[in-house]
């Protein structure tokens, strides 16, 4: 299947993604425990703005203001009819932006999990979930975006349903989980596992990764296990800024752009191919990101002891595939891409 983004991974040896949705957002008003996704009918201009923000910056792809916009998520807003209205607005602002920004920018679909645990822990089926995610995918599909792009997922359940549902609306798709944990999902799923899992999926992805998590050393060092399991496809990158630190009633995240811009080039030389930034990364992150990615050359995969060194430590002392570490308990968070 030829599309927008399949045509760039031909072109090109790494693209940059975004950065945050939901940082950026909050630096344009928007109140916790709003529901961000109500800003593509209200407050277009905002919408408009954060995606261009990305666009400037450099970013090759960016993600659609759309992660919580599923029926379970949006029914704690009383919201729960409005999914294809609030994805295909977020899909068409994008589509905006991307085409009169003079180059080849990839809209990214953004979906996120539903917030519902999987049968048989919880009560959520797996033809819900896909009901829920196709829902959601034809809402995008309608809006244009060039593809779908399911992320912070803890289940691989959950990610087969949304693999499901991106069939069903016939549209190419990426996904990343989120590894918290001592270098696993809530879950419980190491790197490796997911490089296991997603292979097996009938409806493959265009490329498959990680975002989010603890910090940008621990989600290299993820990158780092998903290219020992000898992937078949291309691997995202997505980090955080730093590590989260609460000050004045707001969480802020301490990763300076200079440091962002060594995460990037790490991650490309750890073997990531779309490399991106998650909660805390802004548009002056990724403009440092880009240019170090255009001028630093490539180098070997660099260590553990190189990464702790430029970008930190790591906040377990395994991340699962020796077999070593905790199992994660069997929980469910309900964050979005901050």
């Amino acid at each position: 299947m030829t599309n927008a983004l399949s045509t760039l991974l031909q072109k090109r040896d790494w693209l940059m993604a975004d950065g945050a949705t939901g940082t950026n957002l909050f630096n344009m008003g928007l109140m916790s425990g709003d529901a961000p996704e109500l800003w593509n009918i209200d407050e277009t201009a905002k919408i408009t703005a954060l995606y261009k923000g990305a666009a400037d910056a450099g970013s090759d792809i960016f993600l659609t203001n759309s992660f919580g916009a599923n029926a379970s998520r949006l029914k704690l807003h009383g919201a729960e009819r409005r999914v294809i209205e609030l994805n295909k607005a977020a899909a068409e602002l994008g589509r905006d932006v991307a085409d009169a920004s003079g180059r080849q920018i990839v809209v990214a679909g953004s979906v996120g999990p539903t917030g519902e645990i999987m049968a048989p822990m919880g009560s959520l089926t797996h033809e819900i979930a896909v009901e829920m995610f196709h829902e959601q995918a034809e809402g995008l599909k309608a809006g244009g975006a060039d593809v779908l792009w399911v992320e912070t997922i803890s289940a691989p359940e959950e990610f087969a349903a949304a693999a499901e549902a991106f069939a069903i609306a016939e549209m190419p798709w990426c996904g990343t989980m989120s590894f918290d944990t001592a270098g696993r999902t809530m879950m419980g799923l190491t790197s490796a596992d997911m490089v296991k899992k997603v292979g097996k999926l009938p409806d493959q992805p265009l490329a498959f990764g990680a975002n989010c998590g603890v910090g940008a050393s621990d989600l290299l060092r993820t990158v780092l296990g998903f290219m020992a399991a000898g992937p078949d496809l291309p691997v995202i990158a997505k980090g955080n800024a730093g590590i989260p630190k609460y000050h004045d009633g707001h969480i802020h995240y301490d990763g300076t752009p200079a440091l962002m811009a060594d995460y990037a080039v790490l991650a490309r030389d750890c073997g990531a191919t779309i490399i991106g930034g998650c909660c805390g990364t802004t548009p002056d992150h990724l403009r440092a990101m880009r240019e170090a990615l255009e001028t630093r050359p490539k180098g070997h995969a660099p260590s553990l002891e190189v990464i702790a060194q430029a970008l930190g430590g790591f906040s377990s002392e395994s991340d699962g595939t020796d077999g070593a570490g905790p199992e994660a308990s069997p929980r469910r968070g309900r964050r979005r891409r901050s």
